[in-house]
């Protein structure tokens, strides 16, 4: 079954379980509460985050990088922010680990770790023969 199949079949069925658990501990309103002041709470957390790494990212051009680093915590703050603004506990526990830097940065450096593999099966796929690979230097005459 497909990754994505099964995360819409769970996930929902894992923040109604949870709803439905905190309601009967605390009860509904203050379960409802809660729900949406983590939201708004998420809102203004990402609100601040976006703006810092969005400064950071415009200092970065200023310089004459280029924001990779801040570009991928602005994915990431995206979909902490649909996270959070979803209704659950589940999605908000995930939403706040993705929002503070820390569990981006760890999450980034995982997906470098990664991404550094697959270009190395790359690159040692190519040096077996599966790809034509030239190497070589030139110079422009004018």
């Amino acid at each position: 079954m497909p990754l994505l199949f099964v995360l819409f079949i769970l996930v929902p069925l894992i923040e109604i379980w949870g709803i439905l658990t905190v309601g009967s501990w605390i009860g509904a309103w203050p379960t409802m509460l809660v729900i949406v002041l983590t939201a708004l709470a998420g809102s203004v957390l990402l609100k601040r985050e976006g703006v810092h790494t969005l400064t950071r990212a415009r200092s970065k051009i200023d310089a004459g990088e280029i924001p990779i680093h801040e570009i991928l915590e602005g994915l990431l703050l995206a979909v902490a922010g649909a996270l959070l603004l979803t209704p659950g506990f589940f999605t908000d526990i995930i939403g706040l680990f993705l929002l503070l830097p820390p569990g981006r940065s760890l999450l980034i450096r995982e997906l470098s770790k990664r991404v550094v593999t697959a270009q190395a099966y790359s690159a040692s796929s190519a040096s077996t023969g599966q790809h034509r690979v030239f190497e070589g230097e030139f110079r422009r005459e004018e």
